[in-house]
């Protein structure tokens, strides 16, 4: 089977008349056909509605007409956004029987503008809850790197689909590490915007931690869709404005010699696999000399904080809820997952500003360290990926930790809405992909992307998982 092109390749391949819109979309399709069933990265597919949104593309392009910069590419939209002509089932039960949508989310529709078509939806855990993707509706997501393994979540049907080469690239959503740990399981860049960065339309929430986003496989598709999806929405009240450059341009000639980089590998309460440390390491050392970054060394020694982010991160679960479900229809939910609804529904407000008061002290921590360093690199997860039906690890190095602590590191940048990447960092000795996260100041997604692209061609990763 041919190799799916980069996004960059193929819409550049489609305005050329080098390759037709549907000569690309039924290669997807075929791919989904030929590798999805062992994956179950896809949980709905709308070949119909696919093809004919490229025919339209390759009747504009035999008429001469200009094209958007996302022509003719496939791509797969997350299974917790909207998608006009499909479902949006979120992995849960309660909308297990829900209809078509009529809208796309703001992202989505800005894709299908640039001329990009949706191929489907990718699976998620349900309401994207879980560093691994398996739900009760779709079932497990296998990482293609080791069907074995998880590829992470939430956006794990997202990163198996591009990391197996059936998409260019997805959509995706990162509330607390839900691009960047599937990214780092499955041998992806994975950019996590500032929330805002890219609008919402519905789903804004109190939060304001799950930015959404997308997932490719290299650097400057990542860069290119950014520019796409980037910019202010009038309904969206958190939107922030305009970048005043091009992210596709920022990572081929931002000047980031000199620029101080910290590395912390533990953030003061994260242990991490020995190889998984080491890999890291390398990794960093390679940055710090394809780039010409200054190393410094400031201990960064923060508090756990994971237990300030469920909470924060569970208030946004009631936002939109139809008054049918809960507690109606508590017994349909995943039984973790409702024992974390019922923690919820007995929060007060005072308990609720009580942890947005310890957000904001954290907040303030980090911004003190960030007048020392201009970058952070950290591990992206503590471990490679581990079963694909879970549970969550609960020994790092042979010594118990609860089973969320693995994935604190990337949480770090959505309680304080700074954004951060994770890169390849190498794979271990049984060959499963190894993230660096790297975190940058406020409103500097462009650094992270540099950085990005600057180790990538330094240092180059496989675009695919093997087989």
């Amino acid at each position: 089977m041919e190799e799916m092109p980069t996004v960059e390749g193929a819409a550049e391949a489609v305005r050329a008349g080098h390759m037709s819109a549907v000569e690309l979309v039924e290669r997807s399709l075929a791919a989904i056909e030929a590798r999805d069933k062992e994956l179950n990265a896809f949980v709905y597919v709308d070949a119909a509605g696919a093809l004919e949104s490229a025919l339209e593309v390759d009747r504009r392009v035999a008429a001469g007409e200009l094209l958007g910069a996302l022509a003719g590419v496939p791509f797969g939209v997350k299974d917790l956004e909207d998608a006009v002509g499909m479902p949006t089932v979120k992995g849960s039960r309660w909308f297990a029987d829900s209809g078509k949508v009529a809208r796309d989310d703001l992202h989505v529709a800005r894709l299908r503008a640039a001329g990009a078509i949706p191929v489907g939806k990718t699976a998620v855990p349900e309401f994207g809850s879980s560093a691994y993707t398996s739900s009760q509706v779709h079932g497990i997501t296998r990482n293609p790197w080791d069907l074995s393994r998880t590829p992470g979540g939430s956006s794990g049907g997202s990163a198996a689909a591009v990391s197996a080469g059936l998409v260019p690239f997805c959509t995706a959503s990162d509330g607390g590490g839900s691009i960047r740990t599937p990214a780092a399981f499955t041998g992806l860049p994975g950019l996590r915007p500032a929330y805002g960065r890219v609008p919402t339309w519905g789903v804004t929430h109190v939060a304001q931690n799950a930015a959404v986003f997308a997932v490719a496989t290299t650097v400057a598709d990542t860069a290119l869709l950014l520019d796409i999806c980037a910019g202010p929405d009038p309904r969206d009240r958190t939107s922030l404005p305009a970048p005043p450059f091009s992210y596709r341009h920022a990572i081929e000639d931002l000047p980031v010699t000199g620029l101080r980089a910290a590395v912390s590998m533990d953030l003061g309460f994260v242990p991490v696999e020995t190889e998984v440390a080491a890999l890291v390491m390398a990794s960093y050392e390679d940055l710090i000399r394809v780039a010409g970054l200054q190393p410094v060394s400031v201990p960064v020694a923060l508090d756990d904080f994971f237990g300030v982010y469920t909470k924060i991160e569970g208030v946004d679960r009631w936002i939109d809820l139809p008054d049918s479900l809960w507690p109606d229809r508590a017994d349909e939910l995943d039984p973790d997952l409702r024992r974390g609804w019922e923690s919820g529904a007995l929060a007060t407000l005072p308990k609720i500003a009580k942890v947005y008061t310890e957000r904001s002290r954290l907040e303030q921590q980090v911004a003190a360290l960030f007048d020392e360093f201009d970058v952070l690199i950290t591990p992206s997860v503590s471990y490679p990926a581990f079963s694909a039906d879970g549970p969550m690890p609960t020994l790092i190095n042979d010594h118990p930790v609860a089973p969320f602590t693995g994935v604190a590191f990337p949480v770090l940048a959505s309680l304080c809405n700074l954004p951060a990447m994770t890169v390849p960092a190498g794979l271990t000795g049984n060959g499963l992909p190894v993230g660096m996260q790297i975190v940058a100041r406020q409103h500097s997604e462009h650094v992270c992307l540099r950085l990005a692209r600057l180790l990538e061609q330094g240092r180059p990763w496989p675009r695919h998982a093997p087989g």
